[in-house]
């Protein structure tokens, strides 16, 4: 592959990934993921319920992959950057792992 069809690639690339970040909030699921219907199988639903009320060491800056109060945008808002930020961070570890090779 030419150089020029590697940009092209990676363009289509994000391209998709920010088609499926505005399109996902759409397209989820409401009912509960894999993990949560699995855990409801195997542990008590009290046990589940105390989880849920304990307070995370850490507050994720978009919980639950929205932006409070603004509803589905909030929701795509959140995807996008999120995706966004990925991808930053995997390019820029590509600069440094590319210098030491």
């Amino acid at each position: 592959m030419s150089g020029n069809s590697n940009m092209k690639f990676l363009y289509a690339g994000i391209a998709i990934a920010l088609l499926l970040a505005v399109l996902a909030p759409f397209l989820a699921s409401p009912d509960p993921d894999g993990l949560e219907s699995a855990a409801s199988h195997v542990v008590e639903k009290s046990k589940l319920s105390d989880m849920e009320e304990n307070k995370p060491a850490v507050n994720a800056p978009m919980a639950d992959y929205s932006i409070k109060g603004l509803g589905k945008g909030g929701e795509v808002a959140a995807i996008a950057v999120g995706t966004l930020a990925v991808l930053a961070i995997s390019f820029g570890f590509g600069i440094i792992f590319k210098k030491k090779a």
